[in-house]
């Protein structure tokens, strides 16, 4: 059995999921869909990874580690498939095609674990983890995004019991390099978030004012290199992708304790942050 419940993007980790690269992940550059920058270099990838395994470790997070090669290079991306919330897992259902029965592999491993399985998001409603971000206790934010559908948002609405507001995400880059709410904002602590400000909507910004929650606007020219993508561990300390010198000092000036790893073909190949890369369990 393991233990679980999660009402909060800042609370300290106590068990978190992640998916090892495998074949998929390693070939992942052959088929345009998965939206790969370049060829993986697969051992790099790996030792990032690992790299990120042992940090979290240290960091006194208790990781379980999946290795299940049949599905794509995506599932490394743990956060998107499924939401572990007080009650229990809900499988989403991800507005990426090549995404969908992700939540499948995990609903198999919940239950293994007792882990209950409380709801799935059904046809045609999406959602995507990586638009959901609980602001405190109290309040959780989740973004109408080109993978994340009103019809999911009614359904995850009425699965959590938390007040839950709607932000609508630019078009941007388009479907193929989708921005998520959490591309925007990540909570370091109970009053402070790091946010990318010109993408941020605006009625989040209003809010985040309300909950007397600071904000710290990360470099514009590390924004491509995933500077906003921080996951926090416990409130004021992170684990962000190294390679983000501004933005790291803003949060240590803030003081925020930030820890960092390397993550050029775990991250930034298939742009997905320290964040993507986990899905938490327990937050208590």
């Amino acid at each position: 059995m393991v233990e679980f419940g999660v009402s909060s993007s800042i609370a300290p980790l106590r068990e978190v999921l992640v998916q090892t690269p495998g074949p998929a992940f390693a070939a992942a550059f052959e088929d345009s869909r998965h939206g790969f920058r370049h060829p993986v270099a697969f051992g790099v990838a790996q030792k990032e990874h690992q790299a990120l395994i042992d940090l979290l470790g240290e960091l006194d997070v208790n990781v379980h580690v999946l290795a299940n090669d049949d599905l794509g290079p995506d599932f490394v991306y743990q956060y998107d498939p499924t939401l572990v919330t007080r009650r229990g897992a809900i499988l989403l259902r991800s507005g990426k095609p090549t995404r969908r029965g992700e939540e499948d592999a995990l609903a198999a491993w919940y239950r293994q674990n007792e882990i209950p399985i409380i709801a799935s998001i059904e046809a045609p409603g999406t959602v995507d983890g990586g638009d959901v971000c609980w602001l405190d206790g109290e309040n959780v934010c989740v973004g109408r995004t080109l993978r994340t559908n009103q019809a999911g948002i009614d359904q995850l609405s009425a699965l959590l019991a938390e007040t839950v507001h709607v932000f609508d995400m630019p078009y941007d880059k388009g479907p193929d390099d989708c921005l998520h709410l959490m591309s925007v904002i990540s909570p370091v602590s109970e009053s402070l978030a790091l946010v990318e400000l010109a993408r941020l909507p605006a009625g989040l910004y209003n809010l985040c004012g309300e909950l007397g929650i600071g904000l710290i606007d990360v470099s514009p020219e590390e924004v491509d290199t995933l500077a906003c993508n921080v996951l926090a561990v416990r409130p004021g300390v992170v684990v962000m992708l190294d390679g983000n010198p501004v933005t790291r000092q803003r949060l240590e000036d803030a003081g925020v304790e930030v820890h960092t790893f390397e993550g050029r073909e775990i991250c930034l190949n298939g742009n997905g942050g320290p964040t993507c890369l986990t899905r938490p369990l327990l937050r208590a």
